[in-house]
């Protein structure tokens, strides 16, 4: 990483410069000219991207210089790939390499903790969301699962990620001016991470193909975890119209594919 390493304890991320995506095209024709300068402007003009990915893990690492500074080499790997004909933002692209590296290291190093508490209150959520499925014969969201246990969806969250619960692939991790990133968007394969970013964009595309309901629907359902008869009641059609619409999403997802 060279001169690009940077501390964390010696950054003032109040005054971390932040890029217009104007400038961001430029900087990367100019890099691709051979304008080294603009790398290195690239790397400051995101180092807030990198912070925010560090921030997803702060209440379980002890030591966040070392996660920011992998992070740094996520961003740069992130820099140096990135080619705009991508046609998307710049941070939806690195997010994922961003994320692949401090996992990677979170890994190889073991430093991810996890207490007896969490541990203790992800199985007795687990337990509580098989009994409701049983019982409703539906998937059950973090919130209905809180609600019945008496306890904030954020305790929920927290446990369910601790422990590795699996998510949906359309839960946001991180958004730029509107521009979420999904789950899926962080889903690495180590062999080809170029492969799958083109991957994702695909992805990416095939969600532009669906109409406004479908979308609409996708995004309630993935997105903010609401139940198929939670969005009914909210789009006032029946339970059965928004499975049959959900379904139709899905299988043109998987068509464009």
């Amino acid at each position: 990483m060279g001169k690009y390493k940077v501390d964390l304890c010696g950054v003032n991320t109040s005054e971390l410069p932040v890029l217009s995506n104007e400038r961001m095209k430029e900087l990367f024709k100019g890099l691709a000219s051979g304008d080294l300068s603009c790398k290195e402007e690239l790397i400051l003009g995101n180092l807030k991207l990198v912070l925010a990915m560090v921030q997803r893990f702060s209440h379980r690492v002890d030591n966040m210089d070392d996660l920011f500074q992998i992070g740094c080499v996520g961003l740069i790997k992130a820099i140096d790939h990135f080619d705009l004909k991508h046609e998307v933002r710049f941070s939806t692209y690195a997010v994922p390499m961003i994320l692949g590296e401090m996992k990677r290291h979170l890994r190889d190093n073991q430093m991810i903790r996890v207490s007896r508490q969490l541990k203790d209150l992800a199985y007795q959520a687990m337990r509580v969301k098989e009994e409701m499925m049983q019982k409703l014969d539906r998937d059950v969201s973090n919130e209905e699962i809180a609600k019945e246990m008496g306890i904030d969806v954020k305790d929920i969250n927290e446990c369910f990620e601790a422990v590795g619960t699996v998510l949906s692939i359309f839960d946001p991790v991180y958004n730029d001016n509107g521009d979420s990133l999904y789950l899926v968007d962080q889903i690495q394969d180590e062999k080809n991470e170029i492969e799958h970013m083109i991957n994702v964009m695909a992805l990416n595309q095939s969600m532009k193909t669906l109409t406004d309901k479908e979308l609409d629907i996708i995004k309630k359902r993935y997105y903010d975890s609401l139940t198929q008869t939670e969005i009914a009641e909210e789009m006032g059609i029946s339970q059965a119209q928004v499975s049959r619409i959900e379904k139709s999403a899905l299988t043109a997802l998987k068509k464009n594919l």
